[in-house]
């Protein structure tokens, strides 16, 4: 049965695409971050523009390279919609930090401003990017600014050992066996 659209939910339906977006590229989750777009999107980021199978291609080497001493974590400040039937015009700002080594390299450790741009459309029954704008507004370099945890507790992982996976897991394991 299909669901029965809003203003709102087509609002909440646009949000939860933008987090999505976010945390496929902190946890380097390509088919969460390929699930925020439609086939054929193009995306156009510092340094590179072209379809989201290019893009994916583009970033997914980085973000694996960086995911082995450091990582990203994108912040969702506001967020606004304008709705224009099946079409939308999303304006996300965030902050995107970046952490790596060398720890004294400011190309592996900055923080962005940035202004996700995204036309979206909804087709096939869902909302997705057809084509984003990543406005980088700002750049601050962190070399040398990033310190050790001060004890031992949960840490973030980019593989299936992140504790967000493995609550994932759990949850679906016993819904499975109930």
């Amino acid at each position: 049965m299909a669901q029965r659209r809003s203003e709102w939910s087509d609002r909440q339906e646009i949000h939860e695409v933008v987090l999505r977006y976010c945390r496929g590229i902190d946890r380097v989750d390509m088919d969460l971050v390929r699930s925020a777009y439609h086939p054929g999107a193009i995306d156009h980021h510092t340094g590179f523009t072209g379809t989201v199978e290019e893009y994916l291609a583009w970033v997914e080497p980085l973000l694996r390279a960086r995911a082995r001493t450091g990582g990203t974590m994108h912040v969702v400040g506001n967020h606004l919609v304008e709705l224009h039937g099946d079409e939308a015009v999303s304006e996300t700002y965030g902050t995107s930090v970046h952490w790596g080594e060398p720890a004294h390299s400011a190309r592996a450790n900055f923080t962005s401003g940035v202004r996700f741009v995204d036309h979206m459309t909804y087709r096939d029954g869902r909302w997705a990017i057809s084509e984003r704008w990543a406005v980088r507004e700002w750049t601050r370099s962190d070399a040398g600014r990033f310190m050790p945890k001060e004890g031992d507790g949960p840490a973030g992982r980019r593989d299936g050992q992140d504790p967000l996976t493995l609550l994932q897991q759990s949850i679906t394991s016993r819904k499975a066996h109930s």
